[in-house]
């Protein structure tokens, strides 16, 4: 058994809050849910939710949660034997306990975190109040609410599911569910936009006023109240990249500030200006901060054209803040990798899921910069109207638990921040993927066809592989080096991405190449049939090391999933992105030394690129804690001022 020794663990417990302590504590919960289980065999669909309802009733007299515990957990296991063909592994069991004992539950990728999470999620909703089951993007949450949703129907609770686009009036239903899915962007937003309504309501919302019930006047329509519940319980998918990754972004709801056509002059004439300075020259950029600050001789030429028509409305400080921005976005903000043209807009794309954010705007007139920079229509500048950040929303909830693949390497900010601690759950079946040391090349150019040679070798042996790219533009270019050689091939990325689940489901077949961005990195479950076992199992191979080791960590886990083989292996080269952790000279300095030098073997240079990941991740651990400390200080002034500390 995976729970260890049953005596041990009686003793074990006693360790306290340790990890072994509650791996002892939560495994005898799992022994007393097996034990549980034969009372249910035998029971009908009926007796289940009759069961359902018992347990409401004893949650709504004050029992704990915790006392029905090892009914609920035994009640989930049986509903989904029956409703779906699945039952929760001992260790799955486990990871329910470490969850709804407010903890982050570590289980390895495709060790099946959807199912884990029902076990908690049923548990929770008992008490009447709802339980959000939030992850990284709007499919998985679509897939997950459609898969899990027999198992909670079966006994009887109602599930929803957040969607983009969803008008009021399905949100609302949707939150009023016992259970409901969606993202932490659509949550985040709807809290943001139930704030708005409750000031124009000039209260909660909820209450009605003198005037309303008295001389039935001011009743405001269904749209003009707010979605949301109480944030009673949250379970956090992906925790790491929810909690951690998305922290570094402010949640922001921006009020249209109508340009003039000065304004969009003005842009334009920026963009132009902007293209013909030199860099180092005339103005320096820090690739760490992504931001451009015009030099002395910069500046110069600049004022030589401040009289230009464009750049009438302008003040010379202003002049030069509108140029700066034109800078930032045509170095810092690239096409097809950052954002991409849709219909003539300007379409910003995930950096952590790969995927396409339709309505969100950069700030600060970096949107606008950019449409100059290809071109498009100005549209309207937004100014904030409500804010808040990841850390300030999920602090919210009466409880935050969740799960992930990988999250002990962030356990301390984890428990700093959200009081919650890191568990790791051991897996089903022993791991044995084959991780084969990186490859390092000195140019970009070298290392695409390093790997489009190597998919070639292995499309040959009809192994599938799974290539991860960090951008569309990588994506396309590895994409066209395989198309000349014939290896017939799918593409998953941002522009395809109505495909997505045809092309993951076929990606672990004899034979087949898929190519993805970080859309195939996370909630992808690629299933091998036995011939490709006896193969090696599925071949990823990374083109890039990602800002984080996790993210890393991520893609390799589309491959060895339950005990199946697997293998994993890096290429990098000293112009990826990554480089430039340790400074835009530096960085400079490096490239020109070893150019053209073909591959490095040298473990030298594999520390070089881990170093400088290393520095990455300590960079953005400063930028969470930078923002967290400015918006305690502006929500704790604007407390100060009587304001509402989300608006404004």
């Amino acid at each position: 058994s995976r729970l260890g020794s049953m005596w041990f663990n009686r003793v074990q417990q006693l360790a306290g809050p340790t990890h072994a302590g509650r791996f002892s504590r939560f495994a005898l919960i799992a022994k007393k849910v097996n034990d549980y289980e034969p009372l249910l065999l035998n029971e009908t669909d009926q007796q289940l939710r009759d069961r359902t309802r018992a347990l409401k009733l004893k949650v709504a007299q004050g029992d704990s949660l915790n006392s029905i515990m090892v009914e609920a957990f035994a009640l989930v296991r049986e509903s989904s034997k029956r409703t779906i063909g699945l039952r929760h592994f001992d260790v799955q069991v486990l990871g329910g306990a470490a969850i709804h004992n407010r903890c982050i539950a570590e289980l390895e990728t495709g060790e099946g975190k959807t199912l884990v999470s029902t076990m908690p999620a049923f548990l929770n909703a008992l008490q009447g109040k709802g339980v959000h089951v939030v992850t990284v993007n709007d499919y998985l949450a679509q897939r997950d609410a459609d898969w899990m949703a027999p198992i909670f129907t079966h006994l009887g609770l109602t599930v929803g599911c957040i969607q983009t686009g969803q008008p009021d009036a399905v949100r609302r239903t949707h939150y009023n569910c016992d259970i409901t899915y969606g993202t932490s962007k659509e949550f985040g937003f709807d809290f943001l936009r139930d704030e708005l309504k409750r000031l124009q309501l000039g209260g909660d919302g909820h209450q009605k006023s003198f005037e309303q019930v008295f001389l039935g006047r001011g009743v405001h329509t269904e749209n003009e109240k707010p979605v949301q519940r109480v944030h009673q319980v949250a379970i956090v998918d992906e925790a790491d990249s929810i909690l951690i990754d998305e922290a570094r972004t402010p949640l922001i709801i921006g009020a249209n500030n109508q340009p003039t056509q000065e304004e969009a002059s003005a842009y334009y004439g920026a963009d132009q200006l902007a293209a013909t300075l030199e860099r180092v020259k005339d103005f320096k950029y820090d690739p760490i901060e992504r931001k451009a600050e015009l030099t002395a001789a910069g500046r110069r030429k600049v004022q030589a054209v401040g009289a230009h028509p464009s750049f009438a409305a302008l003040t010379v400080d202003g002049l030069y803040e509108y140029v700066e921005r034109a800078l930032r976005a045509q170095i810092a903000y690239l096409k097809d990798r950052d954002y991409v043209t849709v219909g003539g807009e300007v379409v910003i794309v995930d950096e952590f899921t790969g995927r396409l954010m339709p309505g969100r705007q950069w700030q600060d007139g970096l949107h606008q910069a950019i449409q100059a920079k290809e071109r498009l229509e100005i549209t309207l500048e937004t100014i904030t109207a409500a804010r808040v950040t990841v850390q300030d929303y999920f602090l919210r909830y009466n409880k935050l638990a969740g799960m992930t693949g990988t999250a002990s390497s962030d356990a301390r900010e984890l428990k700093r921040i959200y009081k919650v601690d890191v568990f790791k759950v051991p897996t089903n079946r022993p791991c044995i993927r084959v991780w084969v040391p990186d490859r390092v090349f000195s140019t970009n150019d070298e290392k695409f066809r390093a790997v489009a040679d190597v998919v070639i070798e292995w499309n040959k042996k009809q192994v599938p592989v799974l290539v991860g790219t960090r951008s569309i533009e990588k994506s396309e270019r590895l994409s066209a080096l395989l198309t000349d050689a014939g290896v017939e091939h799918q593409v998953l990325n941002a522009k395809n991405h109505e495909v997505e689940a045809e092309i993951v489901s076929h990606a672990g077949e004899a034979g087949r190449v898929t190519v993805a961005t970080n859309m195939a990195g996370r909630g992808t479950d690629i299933k091998l049939t036995e011939a490709v076992a006896k193969l090696g199992g599925l071949h990823v191979i990374g083109t890039e090391r990602h800002e984080s080791t996790r993210i890393d960590r991520q893609l390799a886990g589309r491959s060895a999933r339950q005990g199946d083989p697997g293998h994993c292996q890096f290429f990098v080269s000293l112009e990826d992105e990554i480089i430039e952790a340790f400074g835009e000279k530096p960085a400079a300095r490096i490239r020109r030394r070893y150019k053209n030098k073909g591959e490095l073997t040298s473990l030298r240079m594999r520390r070089l690129v881990m170093a400088a990941q290393r520095r990455k991740e300590r960079q953005h651990f400063r930028d969470r804690k930078l923002l967290m400390h400015y918006e305690k200080q502006r929500a704790e002034m604007r407390r100060n001022m009587g304001l509402n500390p989300v608006l404004g």
